[in-house]
């Protein structure tokens, strides 16, 4: 599944060079890494269910997630120091592009009543953030062995400081967003 990067290598960087006016090829935005993560909530006291979860995490990223803990006390929340409350995976290099060609291509498209990407979730520095309700939209995931739907939080983390750059980029990966607005153009 190189397909998606060899494109970002041949074509998207001289589209990027053209569009901003770059002088180096250095200068163009680059995909540093995208982190995964899940949020447990409530089920994070249920073994099982963590497991599960680790497991479904696994099998979308291709590598071992770690299990996130809580730093500190929280009474309001129910939560106890060193409690687990989640799992993450941070992807780069080879398995990152797998990543995000399965998630363009594959993931997105099965996404129930699916208008577009949100242009709000640029984060003012360069990063693109995507929430997803259910996990079961990747094909890793077996319907069978789902006893509950998580979310999904994806972040893309980039070298730019500029979301127009990032949406420009993204866009040229053939990322679906919703309508052009007038300040990403």
């Amino acid at each position: 599944m190189k397909k998606l990067h060899n494109y970002y290598k041949n074509k998207i960087l001289n589209l990027m060079i053209k569009k901003f006016n770059y002088k180096s090829l250095m200068q163009v935005p680059k995909i540093i890494k995208i982190v995964l993560n899940i949020g447990l909530g409530e089920l994070a006291y249920n073994k099982k269910k963590l497991n599960n979860v680790f497991n479904n995490l696994t099998n979308i990223s291709g590598q071992k997630p770690i299990i996130t803990k809580s730093k500190k006390s929280i009474a309001s929340f129910k939560i106890r120091k060193n409690n687990s409350i989640g799992c993450m995976v941070t992807l780069r290099n080879k398995r990152m592009w797998d990543f995000l060609e399965r998630l363009i291509f594959i993931a997105i498209p099965r996404i129930r009543d699916f208008r577009g990407l949100s242009l709000n979730s640029f984060d003012g520095y360069g990063n693109y953030n995507i929430g997803i309700k259910e996990q079961i939209i990747f094909p890793e995931i077996d319907f069978d062995k789902i006893d509950y739907i998580n979310g999904l939080n994806i972040t893309i983390v980039t070298n730019s400081k500029f979301d127009n750059q990032v949406y420009s980029l993204l866009t040229y990966l053939n990322f679906p967003f919703k309508k052009i607005e007038e300040n990403y153009v």
